[in-house]
């Protein structure tokens, strides 16, 4: 029989809080046991009495990031707003020659440079010299060149946990053309049994595969198939790169905007990001890039609660943003609200796969964006500005309006891929016939 986990409130608050805060990294999940069977079941304490206000929510990020600072010293930094940032790094956004000429004037050294034709975007990072504070530089060199776009090497994070969910059923594919989607998250183990049978292709890690608990509970929640399981587009390839690769500085916005130009090389029309972080300029034009091309970018809208700040890419323009809802419809009580929000869909009670086997119940905006993703790719095929904005159109006209008549920055504009939950003791039964 399978054995169930009850996790009392003051148990719960001492875990770390990856399911609600924004993390680099996530190398252990809370609330996750490996026991043997179908699916690692936990039943957590109600999120509305644990993590009831903004405040708290915020205390609990604050609190972790603090401890990340305080692990990584030689890695990790943090930016005037409080904000993870790879330490003693500056990025310049396709910077002339009178830019690098401030730059080093200043003392900043080029640590390296990459050019991203596919987005139109050349980027060079700098070294910030022991002596000067990063922020200081930054200041400084902006000052120096007030039309330079240069910004802090900002750390992007997981926008969930695995901890309470299930995958839903497969939605039908359009009529032409190969099925892909993408994703930009950690990496996907493909050798679960949900995945083994996915193509596509993988970047990043310099081609080594490093499996994480959150890429591949959102990969299954897209592709995934499996007896008794089934993504959003189970049919579909693959093409998920990897921004973390297990390091503590990982996820940074130069990773994200290198993954956006790999997926513009390879044409995938659709992109989920279930991560989250602040603006950032290197990744504000990398995302417009990718979208005045295009392509849809679906993201997280992040767990910081409805009254924090909005959190990025999500609130980009031309970007979707997912908030999650629970099997009652209603929106989950850590989800961010704003005008970033286009759509909601479940978030809470899903069936996802866990990295070296087996199932797990996840929780969060992470795991409600790629069922948006899924029923998107099945739509469109190929980067295309008209169609896409048609594709948005037709999933528009299935939703099911909540919360304040038309669109309101707590559902967006309905809920929609309802029917793609499957809860874990669903997935249980299917699996034991």
């Amino acid at each position: 029989m399978k054995t169930f986990l009850v996790l009392s409130m003051a148990a719960a608050l001492s875990l770390p809080a990856q399911a609600q805060l924004r993390l680099p990294q996530l190398p252990q999940l809370p609330g996750v046991s490996r026991l043997p069977g179908v699916v690692d079941r936990v039943l957590p304490a109600p999120l509305p009495e644990l993590l009831s206000s903004t405040t708290q929510l915020l205390d609990l990020r604050l609190t972790t990031v603090r401890d990340l600072l305080n692990r990584h010293p030689d890695l990790i930094e943090a930016d005037p707003a409080g904000e993870p940032i790879r330490r003693r790094e500056l990025v310049l956004v396709s910077p002339n020659d009178a830019a690098l000429a401030a730059a080093a004037a200043l003392g900043l050294t080029r640590l390296r440079e990459e050019a991203w034709p596919e987005l139109d975007l050349r980027e060079v990072v700098l070294r910030v010299p022991a002596g000067l504070d990063t922020a200081d530089a930054l200041a400084r060199l902006r000052a120096a060149q007030p039309d330079l776009q240069a910004d802090f090497n900002h750390l992007y994070s997981r926008s969930g946990a695995v901890a309470a969910g299930a995958a839903g059923a497969a939605a039908a594919a359009a009529p032409r053309g190969p099925v892909r989607v993408g994703l930009i998250d950690g990496g996907v183990d493909r050798r679960h049994a949900a995945m083994r049978r996915v193509a596509g292709g993988s970047f990043g890690c310099g081609g080594a595969a490093v499996p994480s608990e959150h890429g591949t509970a959102v990969a299954s929640l897209l592709v995934g198939r499996d007896r008794g399981f089934a993504g959003a587009l189970a049919q579909a390839e693959l093409f998920a790169a990897d921004v973390y690769c297990d390091k503590p500085d990982g996820g940074s916005a130069e990773e994200v905007v290198r993954s956006l130009a790999w997926m513009a090389r390879e044409r995938v029309a659709v992109v989920n990001v279930s991560l989250v972080g602040p603006q950032n300029r290197l990744l504000a034009q990398g995302v417009a890039s990718l979208v005045q091309r295009g392509h849809l970018l679906v993201a997280a809208v992040g767990n910081d609660g409805p009254a924090a700040p909005p959190l990025y890419p999500a609130a980009y323009a031309g970007v979707i943003g997912v908030t999650g809802v629970n099997a009652s419809r209603r929106v989950l009580p850590e989800a961010a609200q704003g005008p970033q929000v286009m759509w909601a869909a479940p978030g809470a009670e899903m069936a996802v796969a866990r990295s070296g086997g087996g199932y797990g119940v996840a929780r969060g905006t992470s795991f409600a964006a790629p069922l948006v993703a899924g029923l998107l790719a099945a739509e469109l095929r190929e980067p295309d500005v008209a169609a896409a904005a048609a594709a948005v159109e037709r999933l528009a006209a299935t939703a099911v309006d909540l919360g304040g008549p038309g669109r309101d920055p707590v559902y967006g504009r309905g809920l929609v891929a309802e029917d793609l939950r499957v809860v874990p003791e669903q997935l249980q039964a299917r699996q034991a016939r």
